[in-house]
């Protein structure tokens, strides 16, 4: 991992755990990290629970985001949360274009595109997702669909802009499958994603972008993804809904 870059451990917490649940869940991880310096630590609860995961983790080093949000700032979208919801609990992540929203709920890289672009201007981290199926890594397309992905939803966001931006990389047949892609099919398609963000942006933005991994990463298969050097940390999933677990990940991301 290049010393540009500090690494990023982000906890999906998906549509689980209730507000009670959420509260001693954040409570327990920032019982062992509230003073973390040496990785990002993010937990990103459901709506539900983003307030009090925020009051949880106030004055410590955990961040929290939120796992979704839509594209305009206000008005007649039912359901919907914008960016200005977001950080007026001060919210500092959220996450766009997770696999699940797109197989789901038929999100586009045009959609992603433009949420990317409101969380931007809401002064949000965007962790903007990209990845295969495994019908698309059969076919060997898996970098074509990558690079389609990228090329869609970062439309028009300048140089300046992509700094902020984070990635995930998560190969679709990897989620919540127990299925890992090896330490080097990561590897490989990272730095595929960082020479596809030289062209975008530049050589400066590429080499400092952080790129998560996304795919059924935990404490025991932590270290040997983290120690590829395009491989800067991990949306993590299951792994996140156990707070010894997921502070373990963290401390493997912590020494290596």
């Amino acid at each position: 991992m290049s010393k540009l870059r500090k690494r990023i451990i982000a906890g999906n917490w998906k549509m689980n755990k209730s507000v009670a649940e959420s509260k001693d869940l954040a409570a327990d991880i920032k019982r062992e990290l509230a003073d973390c310096r040496e990785v990002d630590v993010v937990l990103c609860p459901p709506f539900t629970s983003l307030s009090v995961v925020a009051d949880a983790v106030d004055n410590t080093q955990v961040k929290f985001g939120a796992q979704n949000m839509h594209w305009e700032s206000d008005g007649a979208y039912t359901g919907e949360i914008s960016a200005n919801m977001l950080r007026s609990i001060y919210c500092h992540y959220v996450i766009l274009g997770h696999s699940e929203r797109r197989s789901y709920f038929g999100e586009t890289d045009e959609i992603v595109n433009k949420k990317t672009k409101a969380a931007l201007a809401g002064n949000l981290i965007p962790i903007v997702c990209i990845g295969e199926t495994l019908e698309e890594r059969s076919a060997q397309r898996h970098k074509e669909v990558v690079k389609t992905q990228l090329e869609g939803s970062l439309a028009g966001i300048d140089a300046d802009e992509m700094k902020r931006v984070v990635l995930a990389y998560e190969p679709v047949w990897a989620i919540g499958t127990g299925e890992v892609a090896t330490p080097e099919q990561a590897q490989e398609i990272h730095a595929f994603i960082r020479s596809v963000i030289a062209e975008l942006a530049n050589a400066e933005v590429a080499a400092g972008i952080r790129i998560q991994y996304g795919g059924s990463m935990k404490a025991a298969n932590a270290a040997e993804l983290l120690a590829q050097p395009d491989i800067d940390g991990g949306l993590i999933g299951g792994a996140a809904l156990d707070a010894r677990s997921f502070v373990e990940l963290v401390r493997v991301a912590q020494s290596e």
